[in-house]
């Protein structure tokens, strides 16, 4: 609820700034969010208790169904979700599932000013974190070749939307993604780089090197293997990323919203999370163009709770 008594509009740096829909979206109710009907009949909303659980389930069956049809499968993943893809592992060592037919894309990578890619040794890197707590923590035997886990690379960046599409026969059977605080999906930023004359033009763009807005700079600071410090200053400065095109051309699409600290009612997620849902599809607000493709949206319930403003009073009455 925004107050009536003191009128203001959000930061001019915000990239989306429309008053009545955010006051909209704020008072969307957790009981209400699961009614919901949308345009797109093929995208739907679950609210449900640990959505980390989903991704790992949702994971782990698509490669076991690879493993017993013998079939492909090409995924875009996330490369910072540790604590998840021990659990996916674990769950894959323990039923001995064979990767031979999965090849991994990971959304994004840090980059320097100059628009190099962080290498393979870089420790606080998506490619490393995740070659240490999935690739390396699989069985031997069970492990994909090598070549099938590509991440982007300095030589790749311009073309990596183009691999993606060609090992998948036109696009990733799935991509997995989580809502950030600046709208952003991937490194996908509503910046000037994934700037189009039009939604149709915008699902065109493909994956290259961008400049990050400033909260997407500091949500990146929160992460453990920057500390969880707000160490901004340690966070690289550009981000190597997917385009909307490969979100576009994937064929399932996968959405968990989770992020809040464990056992708080504190999420930043809370209201990036309605307006992704329920605003409209725009690319102020990049994780909207989910909803225009079919996919389910996986949010937890801390996420879902209502958001609570204290109401305006009159401090004459209130003191007197």
């Amino acid at each position: 609820m925004s107050s009536k008594c003191f009128i203001y509009d959000p930061a001019p740096w915000l990239p989306f700034r429309d008053r009545e829909i955010l006051e909209k979206c704020r008072n969307i109710r957790q009981a209400d969010m699961e009614k919901t009907v949308f345009e797109n009949p093929d995208f739907k909303l679950l609210l449900v208790y640990d959505a980390r659980n989903y991704f790992v389930t949702d994971l782990f069956c698509r490669i076991k169904k690879s493993d017993m049809e013998d079939r492909k499968l090409t995924v875009i993943v996330p490369g910072h979700e540790n604590s998840l893809y021990i659990s996916l592992t674990e769950a894959l060592n323990k039923y001995r599932v064979s990767l031979r037919n999965v090849h991994i894309f990971l959304q994004s990578e840090y980059a320097d000013e100059n628009g190099n890619v962080a290498p393979a040794g870089y420790g606080c890197g998506k490619q490393y974190q995740f070659m240490k707590y999935f690739y390396g923590r699989l069985d031997k035997d069970l492990r994909p070749p090598r070549e099938n886990i590509v991440p982007i690379t300095t030589k790749n960046v311009a073309a990596y939307s183009d691999l993606i599409d060609e090992c998948g026969n036109g696009g990733a059977d799935a991509v997995y993604t989580s809502v950030c605080w600046s709208g952003r999906i991937a490194g996908i930023d509503p910046v000037k780089e994934f700037s189009a004359g039009s939604m149709e033009e915008y699902l065109r763009l493909t994956s290259r090197v961008i400049t990050p807005l400033p909260e997407s700079i500091a949500e990146e600071s929160l992460h453990g293997i920057f500390g969880c410090s707000g160490d901004v200053a340690n966070v690289p400065p550009k981000m190597a990323t997917i385009g909307p095109r490969d979100v576009a051309h994937a064929r399932d699409h996968a959405e968990f919203q989770f992020r809040a600290p464990c056992g708080a009612n504190t999420s930043w997620q809370r209201l990036i999370s309605r307006l992704m849902l329920f605003g409209p599809v725009t690319q102020q607000v990049p994780a909207s163009m989910l909803r225009l493709f079919k996919g389910r949206c996986y949010t937890d319930f801390a996420i879902s709770q209502d958001i609570y403003y204290p109401p305006d009073s009159d401090p004459l009455q209130e003191w007197l």
